[in-house]
């Protein structure tokens, strides 16, 4: 079973913005989970992330700036509603709110987002992305006050912070935030057809950036995606993961929801596939851990080719139903992270397939630090020896995965 956090009491939400810790006083890098209940998946010592978007979003003075896929909440009782009710507390106490999120979930889900935009002091602009960089919105992040951020994998979505497993970061990194920002205002001017926000170079941030994180010298580079579509083009992701891969010496660990050396459209792409396989084929010990909603027919026979690889193992993960019965589109691992020679660390909104890094929106960022590097390691690794997680069998005919009904 999963272990309880502390929560932070709803009635209090008026007054974090007055008792919250300094961002000073925070270290620059928090990891926050989603443990699904009902599982024993949960790391006592890393936050929930429903307790720390609170906090964040009730500190805020001057301005939120949010960046989602899409909102769904099922009413009072879940556990996104009490941070969509943050959201219109701080444009009601006078912090101006800007929202976007992408168009075509919004059609399936539009009921927060209309709400929230009939709120005074909160701006909901719906973004066709389709229309521009091609693919959707799929990043997940917020920026406070331009002075901490989130990234994650968590959408704004009950499920997402109760039935999902999930991993993102707080971030209290100045040149991380602004790098965000950068996205959100680049963005946030594309979904209305105004013109691209001009960032000249020498006002970019140079990364890697110094931090200490606990204790040690730590290097903290923003990574963001689609290339072609950002205010710094040096900081596209894709190049940045593939490098990483290629200069691992013993170990590669990756978690997703879905890995497929693909596009949508059915063209191949192996970029990733290929420096996973050059890491195993150097002796590189490579973990592949992904949902079971990739073992549905159609999606598999690439993850068992790659589990023929020598050094390369993939494992499923499949998370048991919850005792209230089946939910869609939930008890899954959703989590994108990668883990290279216990050093570096990624933390990202993206699955690895073509479209993610060239036709979406997605945002990240990679840390150097042995520290930071173990912590994420050791929220793999609960899932990667957890009773959920299986190897693949190269073909085998799996059972098709339960997903939406």
């Amino acid at each position: 079973m999963s272990t309880p956090k502390p929560a932070l009491a709803l009635p209090l939400l008026a007054a974090v913005a007055a008792c919250a810790t300094p961002t000073s006083a925070r270290p620059p890098l928090t990891l926050v989970e989603t443990a699904p209940v009902e599982t024993t998946l949960d790391d006592p010592e890393i936050p929930a992330a429903h307790e720390v978007w609170l906090e964040m979003i009730g500190a805020a003075k001057r301005e939120l700036a949010i960046c989602q896929f899409y909102l769904a909440s099922r009413g009072e009782g879940d556990r996104i509603r009490p941070v969509i009710d943050a959201v219109e507390a701080a444009a009601r106490r006078g912090v101006r709110v800007r929202l976007i999120a992408d168009s075509r979930f919004y059609k399936t889900y539009p009921g927060e987002l209309d709400r929230l935009g009939a709120v005074s002091g909160i701006d909901v602009r719906i973004y066709r992305v389709g229309e521009t960089i091609g693919g959707v919105q799929h990043a997940k992040f917020f920026v406070v006050d331009d002075r901490e951020a989130y990234l994650g994998s968590q959408n704004f979505d009950w499920r997402s912070l109760e039935h999902i497993q999930e991993l993102g970061v707080r971030i209290a990194v100045p040149a991380v935030v602004r790098s965000l920002r950068d996205v959100f205002d680049l963005d946030w001017a594309l979904a209305s057809g105004e013109p691209r926000p001009l960032t000249r170079r020498g006002e970019r941030d140079r990364f890697p950036v110094t931090v200490t994180l606990a204790g040690a010298p730590a290097k903290v580079t923003a990574a963001h995606s689609p290339k072609g579509w950002l205010p710094d083009e040096d900081l596209w992701d894709l190049p940045k993961l593939v490098a990483l891969i290629e200069g691992a010496e013993r170990s590669v660990r990756v978690q997703l929801l879905s890995y497929e050396p693909s596009f949508y459209s059915g063209d191949r792409w192996t970029v990733l596939d290929d420096a996973l396989r050059g890491a195993a084929g150097r002796g590189v010990e490579v973990s592949l851990m992904v949902s079971h909603w990739m073992t549905k027919q159609e999606r598999v026979g690439p993850l068992g080719d790659l589990q023929q690889v020598p050094n390369l193992t993939v494992k499923i993960v499949t998370l048991p139903q919850a005792s209230t019965g089946f939910i869609p589109f939930a008890r899954v691992i959703h989590s994108k992270l990668l883990v290279v020679d216990g050093r570096w660390a990624w933390i990202g909104t993206s699955n690895w397939s073509g479209d993610y890094f060239h036709n979406s929106r997605n945002v990240g960022l990679i840390v150097d630090s042995p520290a930071f590097a173990a912590r994420v390691e050791r929220f793999f690794d609960r899932g990667w020896r957890s009773a959920y997680a299986e190897e693949l069998i190269p073909g085998k005919s799996y059972p098709e995965p339960r997903i939406a009904r």
